[in-house]
């Protein structure tokens, strides 16, 4: 079970800190991913990390703002959004896949049919 906060009501420019906690003792055996859903739109990729945190990979739209990180001894994935803008307005999730061993290339996908587990989103809004 995944369960993503930290969303809110920002400024463009500012900063915001998600968080996902998954429960479960297998955790450090899943990649991880951010995903995003505006008004309209479809649900898009924006960052996910492999199971050792050693391979990250980002949307060409949020790369140098966004960074993913992970602490598997805590079970937990975050995403730390800075230098927001009113595009990045989206309900974000959070997703995984059991992918253990694997860094690199293969490390972390960025397909959402990928993702077996999905947590509810947190609302982000940017405000211009």
């Amino acid at each position: 079970q995944l369960q993503a906060s930290g969303g809110g009501l920002v400024q463009a420019g500012d900063s915001l800190r998600l968080s996902c906690a998954a429960s479960g003792r297998t955790f450090g055996a899943y990649a991880m991913g951010w995903f995003r859903q505006a008004p309209g739109k479809e649900r898009d990729f924006v960052a996910g990390i492999s199971w050792s945190g050693l391979t990250t990979y980002y949307a060409d739209s949020v790369k140098g703002r966004f960074t993913i990180s992970r602490d598997n001894a805590k079970n937990t994935v975050a995403l730390q959004m800075n230098s927001l803008k009113p595009e990045d307005t989206a309900v974000y999730y959070c997703a995984a896949y059991l992918n253990p061993g694997r860094d690199g290339y293969y490390g972390v996908g960025t397909n959402k049919a990928l993702y077996d587990y999905w947590g509810r989103g947190t609302l982000v809004t940017v405000s211009s």
